[in-house]
């Protein structure tokens, strides 16, 4: 990755929510030195397994963002990476903007120190640094766990903050303490619990007729996704089986194909993986308009995975930057392990994954095996082509470098490809548009009828499959989308053949779209004779 000026915007540029992962909560920054036990404490406090922790000095490097519970009352805690305000490297240099980005959007900072060894420069700048912040500080003494180290204490007074707390994050020692002291100083509610059940309740009581006509279609709906996540669809209880299916998805056979309504507050997430310096840090500050992730020239900057939530055009994104993924043989600190193993664990957790490729690089093994993490996962998939001016600038083109990707992703053939850079902000507007198509079509549910109608015409000689594999379809049904699901109904207990299945997928994406999406087919022997 290259280093960066202030991004370069191209088309409407996104608004920037409150910090992730809540909106308008209090905020509460954890500073200090590296390896003093900051990201412990944060795991502690938000009860998660967000920051990667070790015994390695500099993990964590960008603001990392997570929701604590203090008495009822939700805040959220940012962890920062280790500071070191004198050091002129690049990585310490980024570092301290981001803490200092954290420290003026907090309502109260915890400065955390090692209470096992003697308080060191670093120390004693940062206190300087956080008193002239003008806003509330505790000072955490950490890794205390005997009474010898209680009765040293004396020196950390004389940093000048109070009160100073003897905490051992790792064994949840002393920090009731420190939620009991913050608790105060936490603004006001808005609404008590007890008024917000009951302006709940008159909602119930007043929601029209229609509307619990539609919560039951959904319960219905849900029901029907449950089913399928096990591996089965609803039975016919009566009649046919495919009206019977047409029956169950709630009336959508006047409505052949449509898109399932993501909500209101619906949030589609976003994950930006890809190997170590192609541009995946880059690319999340020119989407979110700000420095919200470090980049730089050294392979490997991003370890935790660093979240951020926009809004553009009235739509929501949570945009998720993962550390580079490496080969195993290539990871040599457990930083850099457990960097990949998290990384991969925010893909599970996203709908759309950008697969960042480096065009001055070309396409390599390693972009196949990451895409392949993705397509596994069934998520939908847009692949991202960085860097394309520095690829231009070196006579490539477009159409044979897409070709070239189309060659090397074939398990990819439904997604789409852009191209842009990052760092100078062209093609952002593209990106936008194919990360709105690729989630919508995610949702694209078609009723039964269609279905069936289009399995009629269907001509699966095609498929070059053995006699003694084939199958009797007596019907398919979707039941389930993000990603899309369908069952078939067959004749014989026996897996379809890989033929079968990539025919089929291609007439249902000929067919109704679901372009960038991939698509899921099971099973099911049906009862018929």
């Amino acid at each position: 990755m290259r280093t960066e000026g202030r991004p370069v915007r191209s088309g409407e540029a996104p608004a920037v929510l409150a910090p992730p992962p809540a909106e308008n909560l209090p905020v509460i920054a954890i500073v200090g030195r590296p390896n003093v036990g900051k990201s412990t404490l944060f795991n502690r406090l938000t009860r998660t397994r967000r920051s990667i922790v070790g015994d390695e000095p500099g993990i964590t490097r960008d603001r990392i963002y997570g929701v604590a519970e203090f008495e009822g009352r939700r805040v959220t805690v940012v962890d920062t990476g280790g500071i070191l305000p004198d050091d002129p490297e690049i990585i310490p240099e980024a570092i301290y903007r981001q803490a200092r980005v954290a420290i003026e959007e907090a309502l109260a900072i915890l400065f955390v120190v090692d209470g096992r060894t003697p308080l060191a420069a670093p120390d004693l700048q940062l206190a300087q640094l956080l008193l002239r912040s003008g806003k509330p500080v505790l000072l955490l003494v950490n890794k205390i766990e005997t009474d010898q180290q209680l009765r040293d204490l004396g020196p950390y007074y004389e940093l000048g903050l109070q009160p100073v707390f003897p905490v051992s994050a790792e064994h949840n020692h002393g920090l009731e303490e420190v939620r009991d002291y913050l608790r105060p100083l936490l603004p006001p509610e808005e609404f008590a619990a007890d008024e917000q059940a009951s302006a709940a309740a008159l909602v119930s009581e007043e929601r029209p007729r229609g509307s619990q006509r539609s919560l039951r279609r959904a319960a219905r709906a849900a029901a029907a996704t449950a089913e399928a996540e096990k591996g089965v669809a609803p039975l016919p209880e009566g009649g046919s089986g495919a009206a019977h299916e047409a029956t169950e998805a709630g009336g959508e056979e006047r409505r052949p194909s449509a898109i399932v309504a993501a909500g209101a507050d619906a949030i589609c997430s976003i994950a930006i993986i890809g190997r170590p310096n192609v541009g995946k840090s880059t690319l999340l500050n020119q989407l979110t308009g700000e420095e919200r992730s470090i980049v730089s020239d050294i392979a490997g900057t991003t370890r935790d995975a660093v979240d951020a939530l926009i809004e553009r055009s009235g739509r929501r994104y949570r945009l998720i930057d993962t550390a580079g993924i490496r080969r195993k043989g290539k990871t040599k600190l457990m930083a850099e392990k457990l960097s990949v193993v998290m990384a991969r664990k925010h893909l599970e957790q996203a709908d759309v994954a950008l697969i960042v490729l480096d065009a001055s690089e070309g396409v390599v093994a390693l972009d196949a095996t990451i895409a392949g993490y993705a397509s596994e996962g069934y998520k939908s998939c847009v692949l991202v082509v960085n860097k394309w001016d520095l690829a231009q600038e070196r006579g490539l083109e477009r159409k044979e470098f897409e070709q070239l990707v189309r060659d090397r992703f074939k398990f990819l053939a439904f997604a789409p490809v852009v191209f842009l850079s990052a760092q100078r902000g062209q093609g952002m507007g593209r990106l936008f548009t194919e990360i709105d198509k690729v989630a919508r079509e995610r949702r694209r549910r078609v009723s039964t009828a269609e279905l069936n109608r289009f399995l009629a015409v269907a001509d699966f000689d095609r498929a070059p499959v053995p006699i003694s594999l084939r199958l009797r379809i007596y019907y398919i049904s979707q039941v389930a989308v993000s990603p899309p699901t369908f069952v078939l109904f067959v004749d014989k207990a026996r897996p379809l053949h890989f033929s079968y299945q990539r025919y089929l997928e291609n007439q249902l994406r000929r067919a109704f779209g679901f372009a960038g999406t991939p698509i899921l087919i099971k099973t099911k022997v049906s009862g018929r004779k």
